[in-house]
């Protein structure tokens, strides 16, 4: 028996058609077209089952890695880095039994600068020219499709149109490629019994630059603004409503072509034959943010809240066998019980030190629940690490691992059937509790109303933090007694900033003089650049945005 692994990096699930969820937002310009096509996973959810609350444990990228291939969750004691020499992770355990586990990718971060999430894999591709891969060397400037106060991270944009100027044809795009080499590797080894293929594509990721005939589907015909294919993260209100409607058109785009890609795989599968004794798995790491609760992308700090569209994602697994087909499976369940799911299927034991459960009792119908909650965190930047661990932060925030200001730790969000409680950590602001029953889309805070609610789910986290190995000074940062909206100030008053006021009124503030001329432009024909204090800002223009680590606030928000 085989397993083929496909993960697609910031998948939201509602752009999987086969969920069947309400649409998040009205498309202009596409009034009685469908929202989404997916038609390819939509084909293989119809033959798998399709598990309805998947949640994330460690976000974002490489947390969530780590997550699937150890079958724990790291975000309580680890950070954004690479794995350590004692970690047994999936391609050691498939090797130790027999089984040969191979990789095709081109998520850059799990090869490059050390971070060796290919250990252990008996052969592995990596696809080059994402955003972060410093691919070409050609000396070449593209220029930027949207104005530079609109791109996060301008230096890896520019990285990603130098790796793709030369690309033409469909095939030539980051998933295509991705997918004729698994295609390709799968016919080699269509004979090949018992091995694992793990494929990490981080497409539909920022940028968001699919093909043309892919956003001609989404895109308002009428649209002539900026393409802002990488969002800045943080407050979104840089953009006008025709371009966050452009934005969605571009993400949208992208995972139509990611669905295209994944359909040339699961083509092969069946040509091949490898269906009759393949397991294939589809899932997500995470979501993305376009405008929900105020915000944009993967923000962090005090946005970092880890809302229901960013932690609960498509997972689908197919047997060979149809055990399962066509079912939907409303237990809940996270990312390390995946490495369990796949050892049971090969007939591996999992170690004791994995903290995943495998979720064949649920596909096999014998049990209804796994899971009475969940939990979803990020490590945070600058909390205490354990000894013998180590956080390589310039890379975490290359990747879009972190970004916005350092705080100590980062909001942890518990999921039950029916609650979603959002808990930032001592100092970092108020706590949220939706009804997800009656507010699926989290828009009514409900938790002065339900304070009996909060204090069981409250408990709920510091057990969890404490049965997974939190060092206590962890489990501090989150007591039980502290005030509702208690929010430390993050920068004082009296903060030089450098503002610009752009032609539609819009204020943008940087605390760095040659910041705002990096967005605006030095020369003669550059807008006015101002000097002014926070204080003085939020007074007289508190929605003006203020960038600080490539994440937009409002200067009400900061003090």
């Amino acid at each position: 028996m085989n397993v083929l692994i496909i993960m697609s990096d910031t998948f939201r699930r509602d752009h999987l058609a086969a969920y069947e969820v309400e649409a998040p937002w009205r498309r202009a310009g596409r009034s009685g077209e469908p929202f989404i096509r997916t038609p390819h996973l939509d084909r293989l959810a119809a033959q798998s089952a399709l598990f309805d609350r998947f949640y994330c444990g460690s976000y974002p990228t490489i947390p969530c890695r780590y997550d699937l291939f150890a079958g724990r969750f790291g975000f309580v004691t680890r950070g954004w880095q690479p794995l350590e020499p004692d970690d047994r992770v999936l391609s050691d355990l498939v090797a130790e039994a027999g089984a040969l586990p191979a990789m095709i990718f081109d998520t850059p971060m799990l090869a490059v600068d050390s971070y060796n999430y290919i250990r252990g894999f008996a052969g592995w591709e990596f696809i080059r020219g994402q955003h972060s891969d410093r691919y070409n060397v050609d000396p070449i400037t593209p220029p930027y499709p949207a104005a530079r106060h609109k791109l996060k991270n301008l230096g890896a944009t520019q990285l990603y149109l130098r790796n793709t100027a030369a690309r033409r044809l469909e095939r030539d795009w980051m998933c295509a490629r991705t997918a004729a080499a698994t295609c390709e590797w799968l016919e080699r080894n269509r004979t090949r019994e018992n091995f694992v293929l793990w494929i990490d594509m981080w497409d539909p990721h920022e940028p968001f630059d699919a093909p043309e005939f892919d956003l001609a589907r989404y895109a308002d015909p009428g649209f002539r603004g900026d393409s802002i294919i990488y969002p800045m993260y943080g407050r979104p209100t840089y953009m006008s409503e025709a371009e966050r409607n452009h934005v969605r058109a571009l993400y949208g785009a992208l995972v139509t072509a990611v669905d295209r890609a994944v359909g040339r795989i699961l083509d092969t599968v069946e040509t091949v034959g490898l269906d009759r004794n393949t397991l294939v798995i589809f899932l997500s790491d995470h979501g993305h943010l376009f405008g929900e609760h105020g915000l944009q992308g993967k923000p962090t700090g005090p946005f970092g809240q880890l809302y229901e569209v960013t932690t609960r994602v498509p997972l689908l697994i197919r047997h060979p066998e149809g055990l399962g087909a066509g079912r939907r499976i409303p237990a809940l369940a996270q990312h390390p019980d995946l490495l369990p799911t796949v050892l049971e299927f090969l007939g591996i034991r999992a170690p004791d030190a994995v903290q995943g459960k495998s979720l064949w009792p649920l596909i096999r119908g014998e049990t209804e629940h796994l899971r009475n909650v969940v939990v979803s965190g990020r490590y945070s930047k600058i909390a205490d690490e354990p000894p013998g661990t180590f956080v390589l932060r310039s890379d975490a925030s290359a990747f879009d691992g972190t970004a916005g200001l350092a705080v100590q730790a980062e909001p942890i969000t518990v999921t039950t059937d029916r609650w979603s409680y959002l808990c930032p950590a001592r100092g970092g602001g108020a706590r949220e509790l939706y009804d997800l029953r009656a507010d699926p889309g989290q828009t009514a805070n409900v938790l002065e109303r339900h304070p009996d609610v909060a204090a069981d789910l409250h408990r709920a986290l510091r057990t969890f933090l404490e049965q997974h190995g939190a060092p206590p000074e962890r489990v501090a940062l989150y007591p039980a007694e502290a005030r509702v909206h208690e929010r430390e100030t993050l920068i004082p008053r009296d903060t030089l900033l450098y503002a610009v006021e752009q032609d539609r009124g819009q204020v943008f503030a940087f605390l760095a003089r040659k910041d705002a001329e990096a967005r605006f432009g030095g020369g003669a024909s550059a807008p006015a650049i101002r000097e002014t204090r926070l204080g003085a800002l939020r007074r007289d223009r508190p929605k003006a945005l203020v960038h600080m680590d490539d994440q937009y606030y409002w200067a009400e928000d900061l003090a």
